[in-house]
């Protein structure tokens, strides 16, 4: 037998078997749910794991952020009932007045709460376009920023943002950067290593990858007080991940590299076929060579571009509309990351407020035969446009 003792093992492996999990009294390869909200102290009257309340999260949450500390490492890793919780809690741990640097156009969701701490004068806030790093060094404050912001690929353009020189610039003013990597998982994009402070994914898109959960981590290469501080709000505002989604997670995080190389492949057939159609005007996608993004691209996600695109359909608004409509195979839902191929009208999901182009249509591409996915489009687009 082959000595293993020295042999590091791939990361593929240890997430496929959830850190070689075994349960010591059955034997069982499948981690069990632990549903307890409340815990016994031991015959010493102390606590015997770090939980003593439901707040403190789980045996079975401790287990999935260890598999995504693992995936991402990281220090530590702390899951939140869903990614807006996660996203809150960074935000709420900043001091009042604290000067934070954004996207201008960025998940809706994020936005509108930064907005909503802007207008009741809790933060300060200067936006910058995704992926232009001259705007993003002009916006922040020397000495005075504490967070800069990063979304890349930025939903809904898919616009990339040189994490590395992103981070450069933060920490060159003092301030720390927290990249949001949810359409490129760290099975693709490990933001840690780039020089990020914080990594985020909403959890409930690749990492879970079923479409059965809500969920949202937060990720640290370094841990101290703000680490601490963003893990206190989340026990007194309650949202720490419950075991049953946790469980969902580690489930669906298991089939992580698989899911995620199908839904890359597809998505570059369906952005090549795409890619001077005669009813898309505009394809926005960073694996293709002429997207602006590509080589950013390239490197921070080791020739993987993810799964999402966006097309500029030709027409109207309601060209657009009517696509979505017209669609048979494609779901006509909003999220991303299951396994499952969704498209949405971004305006109408979005709202009239949020930048967003009226013709534009976000695709979220699942592991499906790619022809039968681009036949789905070409019929709808047909359908549509003439």
């Amino acid at each position: 037998m082959s000595d293993q003792s020295n042999r590091k093992q791939s990361i593929t492996t240890r997430v496929a078997q959830a850190l070689h999990f075994v349960e010591a009294e059955t034997g069982a390869v499948v981690p069990a749910i632990q549903p307890a909200a409340t815990y016994a102290r031991d015959e010493n009257y102390e606590v015997r794991k770090p939980y003593w309340y439901r707040r403190d999260g789980s045996q079975t949450t401790s287990h999935a952020e260890a598999i995504i500390a693992e995936l991402e490492n990281a220090s530590d890793s702390m899951l939140f009932s869903s990614g807006m919780s996660a996203c809150t809690a960074v935000i709420e741990h900043l001091p009042t007045g604290a000067h934070v640097v954004v996207p201008k156009v960025m998940y809706h969701g994020v936005l509108m709460q930064i907005q909503r701490y802007e207008q009741n004068k809790r933060i300060t806030v200067s936006s910058y376009t995704a992926g232009n790093l001259e705007e993003l060094a002009a916006a922040v404050k020397q000495g005075e920023t504490q967070l800069v912001w990063v979304e890349t690929p930025n939903n809904p353009n898919w616009e990339v943002t040189d994490i590395a020189a992103a981070a450069e610039i933060a920490h060159a003013a003092g301030a720390k950067l927290l990249a949001d990597c949810t359409a490129t998982p760290p099975s693709m994009t490990r933001a840690l290593d780039l020089g990020a402070d914080y990594s985020f994914h909403s959890a409930t898109k690749y990492l879970n990858g079923h479409s059965d959960i809500t969920a949202g981590v937060l990720s640290v290469k370094e841990t101290g007080q703000s680490w601490e501080d963003i893990a206190l709000i989340r026990k007194l505002q309650g949202t720490v991940l419950q075991s049953q989604d946790a469980w969902l997670l580690i489930r669906g995080m298991r089939t992580l590299f698989l899911r995620v190389e199908r839904a890359c492949k597809n998505a570059m057939a369906i952005a090549t076929h795409l890619e001077g159609h005669p009813h898309v005007e505009k394809v926005h996608y960073p694996g293709l060579a002429s997207d602006p993004g590509h080589s950013v691209a390239k490197r921070q996600t080791g020739g993987q571009f993810g799964g999402m695109l966006s097309i500029i359909v030709k027409g109207s608004e309601q060209t657009a509309v009517d696509v979505t409509r017209f669609c048979e195979l494609f779901y006509p839902a909003t999220s991303l990351g299951g396994v499952e191929s969704l498209i949405e009208h971004r305006k109408t999901v979005s709202g009239e407020g949020f930048p967003v182009h009226p013709r534009l249509l976000r695709l979220s591409i699942g592991i499906e035969d790619a022809d039968d996915l681009i036949y789905d489009l070409e019929q709808a687009l047909t359908r549509a446009c003439t």
